[in-house]
């Protein structure tokens, strides 16, 4: 009795190592990154784009029939995993350090890379609490340090990923940073950091302003400055020349990619 779990592969005349061979392209072109055959991508992408890009690839699928998987974390981390041979065809970060640094590592087609998008950074706070909220601002620091005494102030890891970076970064020009620090819980993410915040487990949080949108969990108490942290960049690039690759990365400057990444809270750099 034939096995249930054989490999469908091609059959036809010939020696039976030719066959062997047919059936190893076949698995091998499923798997290669922009395989025609695959009809799929892989895209490793910044966690705070995730909400965007679920809708994109949901479009993107409807007009070409490509399968669009998204692998989601922190920049630093999906850098790391390009470096280490994880399979992506596209790798779209949340600041040009990162995105400079897989680059200068050849991890990335450089003449594919585009600046995607923009953001913005704001201090939340749950919902759970609106009593507390009028009188939070950057500028209330007794009221800031009274919101964080129990529960902490949520952010990306400050060393590593994006939204952490530009997070220390503003606090640090405001003045605010060595009287928050003690008090600073560290996630992988910026999409974790917003969860603590939304189940009320932080009592602060710093996020990107698209982080938020359509989230009735928390509640924008303030934003910083623009001026107060480097400007909020998302590079995109392919990592190989691979036509279905370089496609998917034009699909996200066309006129739909860029209404639903408006709607979703990013600035367009694109034209």
């Amino acid at each position: 009795m034939q096995s249930q779990h054989q490999t469908d592969c091609p059959i036809g005349p010939g020696p039976r190592i030719s066959r062997h061979l047919a059936c190893l392209a076949v698995v091998l072109a499923l798997f290669l990154p922009g395989s025609a055959l695959a009809d799929r991508l892989t895209v490793f992408a910044a966690a705070s784009l995730k909400t965007a890009l679920e809708e994109i690839a949901d479009v993107y699928k409807a007009e070409t029939n490509t399968t669009i998987d998204l692998s989601l974390a922190g920049s630093s981390l999906l850098a790391r995993q390009l470096q280490y041979g994880a399979p992506a065809d596209v790798f779209i970060s949340a600041n040009a350090a990162w995105m400079d640094w897989a680059q200068s590592q050849d991890l990335i087609a450089a003449e594919t890379r585009i600046d995607l998008l923009g953001n913005s950074l704001v201090l939340i706070a749950p919902i759970v609490a609106p009593a507390t909220v009028p009188s939070l601002s950057l500028q209330n620091t007794p009221a800031l340090l009274a919101q964080i005494q129990d529960r902490p102030l949520a952010m990306a890891l400050v060393e590593a990923v994006p939204a952490g970076i530009y997070g220390k970064s503003a606090l640090q020009d405001i003045g605010l940073w060595d009287q928050l620090q003690p008090y600073v819980a560290q996630t992988d993410n910026v999409r974790a950091a917003l969860a603590l915040v939304a189940r009320g487990a932080a009592g602060l949080g710093v996020v990107y302003g698209s982080d938020v949108i359509g989230n009735p969990t928390v509640t924008v108490v303030d934003r910083f400055p623009p001026d107060s942290h480097a400007p909020i960049i998302y590079p995109a690039a392919a990592t190989h020349d691979g036509q279905e690759a370089i496609d998917f990365l034009n699909f996200l400057s066309s006129p739909i990619a860029k209404e639903i990444f408006v709607g979703q809270g990013f600035t367009v750099l694109v034209e």
